[in-house]
């Protein structure tokens, strides 16, 4: 559905203009402060060497090397990072929970980052997810302007990502806010999200009544990705299987993200529209004060 979200923006925008977005995690400095990755690159920074392997640039064998151990040596440097950021900010349905402020606390969080970009002098750029990965229209200008946010798709963001992925600029922080709430691998989305890039953060954004539902008798759930319904009596026992289930789903997801070398930060989204403390991004070192 389409819902207003020009309030959220202006939150987000407002909220993130105390912070600027702090870059890759400890990346040394080049020169004319030029930030550098991790990964070997075509920066003038020496890094280390390593056995030629076929396909390797011959200009960078280290002959110095090869007169003293007979083996063929490249030499490594440190690749340029585009100082850019990209956000992919799941449209699903479930992040626009009725009754929840999941919404809410997503969009602000996109508003954020890219005010906090802004700020650090990055360029940015943010996708939707639905029919594919598209860029939010007028999403290059300030957060009051962008539009056509709307969060009706029944897919997930892993589909979207299939259908259509972003084009992530090389060697730039990405960053997906979502509820992470659909079954699958988790390296789907992750692997293609990392391939060539500086740093990537999940953020996941979740509702209290996510986290943590009340067992309240019989009630009907909707499905909101696809409609369908279902009678359930819940009581305590059935509140505290969702719990287990849960966990085990968001560590999966911990995991599938250390695996690519990410972070995960877990937001509970009516704690963060309450006072706008991003200091769980601080401490992620995706923001700065």
């Amino acid at each position: 559905m389409t819902v207003s979200i020009a309030p959220s923006l202006r939150e987000g925008r407002e909220a993130g203009s105390r912070y600027a977005l702090a870059g890759p995690r400890r990346p040394p400095q080049g020169t004319a402060g030029a930030q550098l990755g991790r990964l070997a690159g075509e920066s003038m920074e020496f890094m280390d060497h390593r056995e030629y392997q076929p396909g390797d640039d011959l200009r960078r064998l280290d002959w110095a090397a090869y007169a003293r151990s007979d083996k063929l040596i490249v030499k490594l440097y440190r690749q340029e990072v585009a100082p850019h950021l990209d956000v992919l900010l799941d449209g699903s349905r479930s992040m626009a929970l009725e009754g929840t402020e999941k919404l809410r606390a997503g969009v602000a969080l996109a508003a954020a980052l890219a005010t906090a970009a802004d700020n650090a002098g990055y360029t940015r750029r943010v996708y939707r997810t639905g029919q594919g990965c598209r860029p939010v229209v007028h999403g290059a200008e300030e957060p009051t302007l962008w539009q056509d946010l709307a969060f009706d798709s029944a897919e997930s963001p892993a589909e979207s990502l299939r259908t259509l992925p972003p084009a992530w600029r090389p060697h730039g922080i990405r960053v997906l806010i979502s509820d992470l709430l659909w079954l699958g691998d988790p390296l789907e989305l992750l692997t293609p999200m990392s391939e060539r890039a500086s740093a990537v953060y999940v953020l996941q954004v979740l509702a209290a009544a996510d986290v943590d539902p009340e067992a309240h008798g019989n009630v009907r759930l909707v499905d909101s990705e696809t409609g369908q319904m279902e009678e359930i009596s819940l009581d305590p026992g059935a509140a505290a299987r969702y719990r287990s289930n849960l966990q085990r789903h968001c560590e999966h997801w911990h995991r599938a993200v250390r695996q690519v070398g990410g972070v995960l930060v877990q937001i509970v989204a009516e704690r963060m529209v309450a006072d706008w403390d991003f200091s769980p991004l601080v401490e992620a070192e995706l923001l700065t004060v």
